[in-house]
């Protein structure tokens, strides 16, 4: 069973809840003005696990068939048979379980919005076929991580910063468009939709480069608005070199290092922000 429990994890990448979770944190922390509620922080940490998990099963079902004709993703556990189609469902539904579970109780509007939250998450694995803008709906997918944060804690929407679910929105949009120049030429043979295949690898770099300079803005413009200190804005500085950094290593011609770019670096963004948010709101 654990062994099973272990190639499921391992499916959804579950290390990578790491991207969304601590921005779900800032939007608490900036809600509580500090450390909120140790009950309200065990299930905002529990929401985001249970969401993310949800959402990347249902990919990962959907994507089946794609993921076995692609050579990149043949050997993921459901296409290569270590999962069955019923063990991927059920991790799905518990997860989901677990979500509406934390949600109920945090507060009411929380509750409201999470069917939401979950089904835009869904929607997104479904984008990929009929648009181009996919990159864009599962940043708004995840947009959801900080306004779902306060709200956690306050049970209102009254006084969220939007500008930094908007930077979630664009950062997002921006390494997800770099990662899916990886499938480009086979997304176009079997008529699948992403910017790389609708514009080439090229253009989608510059429009990646465009979405994070835009991600960039939207995090200062946070800070100001929220009123944080000048540790905020270190953490913002190295914000700016890291996604400088990847777009320095990763080219449409050579994408060899773009585990270093998309999850390292992505991985160290959202981590520095949540720890400069908490650490400007205490000192």
């Amino acid at each position: 069973m654990f062994k099973k429990i272990a190639i499921l994890l391992e499916m959804i990448k579950f290390e990578h809840t790491v991207f969304a979770l601590p921005f779900a944190l800032i939007g608490a922390f900036l809600a509580a003005r500090g450390l909120p509620a140790m009950s309200v922080f065990g299930w905002v940490v529990l929401a985001m696990v249970g969401a993310r998990t949800s959402a990347m099963g249902f990919n990962r079902i959907v994507d089946r068939r794609f993921d076995r004709a692609n050579p990149r993703t043949a050997d993921r556990a459901l296409p290569a048979g270590s999962v069955n189609l019923w063990e991927a469902w059920g991790m799905v539904i518990i997860a989901a379980g677990l979500f509406f579970y934390a949600c109920y109780n945090l507060n009411k509007l929380t509750l409201q919005l999470a069917p939401f939250a979950l089904g835009l998450t869904f929607f997104y694995s479904l984008t990929k076929r009929f648009t181009w803008l996919c990159h864009l709906v599962l940043g708004m997918a995840l947009a959801f991580s900080p306004l779902g944060g306060w709200v956690a804690v306050r049970g209102t929407l009254l006084d969220f910063p939007y500008v930094l679910s908007l930077g979630v929105l664009f950062w997002v949009a921006g390494f997800d468009t770099v990662y899916a120049c990886m499938d480009a030429d086979f997304d176009r043979e079997v008529g699948l939709f992403s910017m790389p295949s609708r514009f080439g690898r090229q253009n989608a770099f510059r429009l990646a480069v465009v979405f994070h300079l835009i991600a960039f803005v939207l995090f200062t413009v946070t800070g100001i608005l929220a009123g944080l200190n000048y540790i905020y804005y270190l953490g913002i500085v190295f914000t700016g070199g890291a996604l400088f950094y990847q777009h320095l290593v990763v080219n449409p011609r050579d994408l060899s290092r773009i585990n270093l770019s998309f999850f390292t670096m992505n991985g160290l963004i959202s981590l520095t922000l949540f720890v400069a948010t908490w650490l400007a709101l205490i000192f």
